[in-house]
């Protein structure tokens, strides 16, 4: 399994596409080298002010999401 680091540079957008939630970003992805795996896993880094920022739009996006779902299936109990 190859993995990766991910570094996101710029959050540009967020939608709702037919049940996925697609996010513009600028990215730089360079592959992870085995000696550096302590897991199999790949590694998503973006500064504070970043995260914050996708925090606030897939926010949004699930609120948008929930809107389109009938109002007995919002409780999450389904």
């Amino acid at each position: 399994m190859k993995t990766y680091d991910i570094e996101i540079q710029r959050l540009k957008s967020a939608r709702h596409n037919h049940g996925l939630i697609e996010l513009g970003v600028d990215v730089l992805v360079q592959p992870r080298s085995p000696k550096d795996e302590q897991a199999v896993i790949s590694c998503l880094s973006l500064a504070v002010d970043d995260a914050r920022t996708l925090l606030i739009l897939l926010k949004q996006q699930i609120a948008e999401i929930d809107k389109l779902n009938p109002r007995s299936r919002r409780s999450g109990r389904c």
